[in-house]
């Protein structure tokens, strides 16, 4: 197998040993047992070698397009039906479950405000305006790191991102990264990509204040969903040299 990317771990490597069937997940041999895949094959549950004899230990990670779609869907439609009494029902029973100062405010136009927390799990450095030089300097987020943002309930998971960017004054385009929500069922952590036109307070008010119940993690786009055409040039090229002398380095 040629070089590809272990999606656990994030390394590009040319010893990926595990490729699920279904989906085509791939990551290193010893990184399989911390995989748990849904995805699906001919119809039927992928019974891939991924399938970890343990599922319950890690992120449970559905990020299939059709899941996506449907979520949007769901929300599209609640968000429609909800009347201003059932907005200002629900807003006041997050206020009376909410711990701490970050409270929701609806509006007589029936949008509200409200604060959303966003842990970051950034792999790659990010590349950072500079103050009064207008320089450039790429460095790494400190991982785990959680930031909270002011929205209102007509902004978008797009609008999310590119708000949180400017914040830390990071120059990357916007498209790398991924907006996604954790939660809890049974058992297990679930982890799922939101849709760009996925409204997160929204989410967060239905699912209440706790983020055992629901968080945001922004990330990167994972490896078969990059747009590449997002990377700058000198990125690119950076790339081929990483994967060139990581191929020297197995051939010795």
């Amino acid at each position: 197998m040629g070089a590809a990317m272990c999606k656990l771990s994030g390394k590009i490597t040319q010893q990926v040993k595990h490729k699920s069937s279904g989906c085509k997940y791939t990551c290193h041999a010893h990184c399989r047992d911390l995989v748990t895949l849904d995805c699906q094959q001919n119809g039927s549950p992928n019974d891939s070698p991924l399938s970890p004899l343990n599922p319950l230990s890690q992120d449970h990670l559905n990020n299939n397009n059709k899941s996506s779609n449907s979520d949007v869907e769901k929300e599209r439609e609640l968000r429609t039906h909800l009347s201003y009494e059932e907005i200002r029902q629900k807003v006041e029973l997050y206020n009376s479950a909410s711990r701490d100062h970050l409270k929701m405010t609806l509006n007589a136009d029936g949008l509200y405000t409200g604060f959303i927390k966003v842990q970051l799990e950034l792999r790659r450095p990010i590349t950072v305006t500079g103050g009064g030089g207008g320089g450039q300097e790429a460095f790494y987020l400190p991982r785990g790191c959680v930031n909270t943002l002011h929205i209102s309930s007509s902004n978008t998971v797009r609008q999310v991102i590119e708000a949180l960017l400017r914040k830390f004054t990071v120059a990357d385009n916007p498209a790398k990264f991924a907006l996604y929500k954790r939660s809890r069922r049974e058992d297990h952590v679930c982890i799922c990509k939101l849709a760009e036109g996925e409204h997160p307070l929204l989410l967060r008010l239905l699912a209440g204040p706790s983020t055992d119940t629901l968080s945001f993690v922004l990330r990167e786009q994972q490896t078969g969903e990059v747009m590449w055409d997002a990377f700058s040039i000198p990125e690119l090229h950076n790339f081929l040299r990483i994967l060139d002398k990581r191929s020297r380095i197995r051939s010795m």
